[in-house]
């Protein structure tokens, strides 16, 4: 059965999306069979792997709020073994049209249990927003996956994210555990980021990963290319990175790597 992780931080331009694309494509390289779910009504992991959103495909929404199957809605890319569940504009209703549903915040769970045994690794793009799609995603996770741009309000902002992974676990999920802290967007030029690193290890201790991602500006340009980095730029710092973090996380897989796994 696939690993389910959902990528999730309320903070927006934190490294979410870059995170699913280049993390997918990362592990797909490694001959696993990945699946990104795009849960942001923006849609940026959709585009950025080169699929056109309101194309008339099935999207996610069409799977949550209506009666097809997320198999339905999934999309080959260009990646070979990465396929994407699309998101589109009617996604933004969501969150409103979920609230009156019995069992609303399973409905991703559920419609995601037959496709488990298709997916090695299934990572869903959480919105930058606490709310009912991120709500789903966590309840439908195994793990969480969380970035954090190295910058001053970093351990500010992760706070609530950790208060709502625990009323999860207290509420509806009690297995949910933390798949690592990852940085992004690293300058290690900077005495702030070192500052701001040193603090996340502290506090987080051995949740941290030891991959970090450094601030790019090819992984930038490659979503606008509709590319992961691995096919944009292969020999760029933004590869080595998302390569290292996928074999980091195949590693603590194996029960090779750090032992936070389980819950906090």
């Amino acid at each position: 059965m696939g690993r389910v992780i959902a990528i999730a931080n309320q903070k927006g331009g934190v490294g979410k999306t870059t995170t699913a694309i280049n993390l997918g494509a990362s592990l797909a390289a490694n001959d696993l069979r990945v699946l990104v779910i795009d849960s942001d009504p923006q849609g940026n992991s959709t585009t950025g792997l080169g699929v056109r959103k309101n194309s008339g495909g099935l999207t996610l929404y069409d799977a949550l709020l209506g009666e097809h199957s997320l198999a339905a809605a999934a999309c080959r890319t260009s990646f070979e073994g990465l396929d994407i569940i699309p998101a589109d504009k009617n996604l933004v209703g969501a969150n409103i049209d979920l609230v009156d549903l019995d069992h609303r915040e399973f409905r991703l769970r559920e419609k995601l249990k037959p496709l488990r045994d298709s997916y090695h690794f299934v990572l869903i793009d959480c919105p930058p927003a606490l709310d009912l799609l991120t709500l789903n995603a966590l309840v439908a996770a195994d793990s969480v996956l969380v970035p954090i741009q190295c910058e001053f309000f970093a351990l500010e902002g992760v706070s609530e994210l950790m208060d709502t992974i625990d009323h999860v676990r207290d509420t509806l999920h009690p297995s949910l555990a933390i798949e690592g802290i990852l940085l992004t967007m690293y300058d290690d030029r900077t005495n702030l980021t070192r500052q701001v690193a040193d603090d996340l290890r502290e506090f987080f201790a051995e949740e941290v990963f030891r991959t970090v991602i450094p601030r790019s500006i090819r992984l930038a340009e490659a979503p606008s290319h509709g590319k992961p980095i691995l096919l944009y730029d292969v020999r760029s710092r933004g590869t080595e990175s998302y390569i290292k973090l996928a074999k980091e996380i195949l590693a603590n897989e194996q029960g090779l790597g750090k032992s936070s796994q389980g819950a906090r």
